[in-house]
């Protein structure tokens, strides 16, 4: 059934999702970037949406040239899980302490640590060194010395952003504990670069949006950078240190989560497999058709041959652990989660606190106006969105979630 071909557009558009079936606004969003002269091809995954400038749920190969809106203002967002020892009948019925534990060792919403967290005292526990390689001192020492060297727009903003590493962020970002088909415990957490990765990508936009070649573009957000370029290679550097901050700031928030886990349990020991992480908000230099590209995946994981892959669904549905096919339709790519069928404000307009409680039975959350737009009907169906890319991805474990935290 899959892949559909989007027609009349110049580059080669493949959809894993039915035309009639996407907005009429994520439909012209796609061709606009269709018709960019440095794009190869564009690929669509199931859970497409409208975005600003590109399409949510969109893979872009380009031709010496990147849009910073094809990537997004959440730089390097992603996924992060482990498999713990637990299982469901460790668990208490009550899962309301634990809750509290994860909230308390892990800020949410727009808050931040009152101290950078001293990684050097972080022991996650996971079960072989390449897991605890994020958390390893003198790659952060590298690290941060690299901080002087971006956009001197954001350089008030280190303090801040040494605090924010381990920390949520709101919107649909999400810490959770699940059950999978086995019953085994897992911790999944997804969230990206936090404030400094959006102040980053929002001063790129504005530098992309006045550069002369972009001038005649059917959208200005859809400006782009040209390799070659001292534009571009500031963009690059600043995007290669945001991805990293985000992967860094997941790498500490689940090892936080580990240790919130471990004193819940008290002196029981607990075991943590390797992590698994991916992001979908990024760039990458890859070959396709035979060809260096760069490759842009704004809601979109790379799901490359035997690579691990998490795709999320909502706070009361169910997400999957994949393993991709490497199928070289999709640019090797998958689905980044279900995708939203509809707005915040769509959501907050039709559904009540009482809906939510409903449609989160049995999890434990927050269950208040507060995150009525996190609704499981706000989403698309999971589980269709899985079945649409059955050539992209096997499922290696479905997992639902027992308890969430939200910003």
């Amino acid at each position: 059934m899959f892949p559909v071909e989007l027609r009349g557009t110049r580059a080669q558009t493949l959809m894993w999702a039915d035309e009639h079936q996407i907005e009429q606004a994520a439909l012209k969003q796609l061709r606009n970037i269709a018709e960019l002269p440095w794009v190869h091809g564009l690929r669509v995954m199931p859970d497409v949406h409208l975005g600003k400038g590109a399409t949510v749920g969109s893979v872009i190969a380009m031709r010496d040239a990147v849009a910073p809106a094809a990537v997004g203002v959440d730089i390097g967002c992603g996924m992060e899980s482990v498999k713990t020892g637990l299982t469901a009948s460790d668990l208490p019925d009550d899962l309301r302490s634990l809750r509290a534990r994860i909230e308390q060792a892990v800020p949410v919403g727009f808050q931040a640590h009152k101290e950078a967290v001293n990684v050097t005292k972080l022991d996650a526990g996971f079960a072989n060194s390449h897991g605890k390689a994020a958390l390893r001192a003198n790659s952060w020492d590298r690290f941060w010395r690299a901080f002087g060297q971006l956009h001197p727009g954001v350089s008030s903003l280190e303090s801040k952003a040494h605090k924010q590493i381990g920390s949520l962020g709101g919107g649909n970002h999400f810490i959770e504990i699940c059950l999978d088909q086995d019953d085994a415990v897992w911790i999944l957490l997804h969230s990206g670069s936090r404030n400094i990765g959006k102040e980053l990508a929002e001063r790129h936009m504005a530098i992309a949006r006045a550069l002369t070649h972009n001038q005649p573009l059917p959208d200005r957000d859809l400006a782009v950078f040209l390799s070659g370029t001292p534009e571009m290679d500031a963009y690059r550097r600043d995007l290669t240190w945001a991805q990293e901050y985000a992967a860094r700031n997941r790498a500490v928030m689940l090892s936080l989560v580990c240790q919130a886990v471990r004193d819940e349990f008290g002196e029981r020991p607990v075991r943590f497999e390797e992590p698994i992480s991916c992001h979908h908000n990024y760039v990458a230099e890859e070959i396709i058709d035979d060809v260096p590209m760069l490759v842009t995946r704004k809601g979109a994981v790379r799901a490359g041959a035997g690579e691990l892959a998490l795709i999320p669904g909502s706070m009361g549905t169910r997400s999957y652990v994949v393993r991709g096919k490497g199928n070289p339709l999709s640019f090797q790519s998958a689905s980044h989660g279900a995708g939203r069928r509809m707005s915040r404000s769509a959501a907050k307009r039709q559904y009540t606190v009482a809906d939510l409680i409903a449609q989160t039975e049995g999890v434990e959350s927050r269950k208040d106006a507060g995150v009525v737009d996190e609704i499981p009907a706000a989403y698309k169906d999971i589980d269709e969105v899985i079945a649409a890319q059955a050539d992209l991805v096997d499922v290696v474990a479905t997992l639902r979630q027992v308890l969430c935290v939200k910003g």
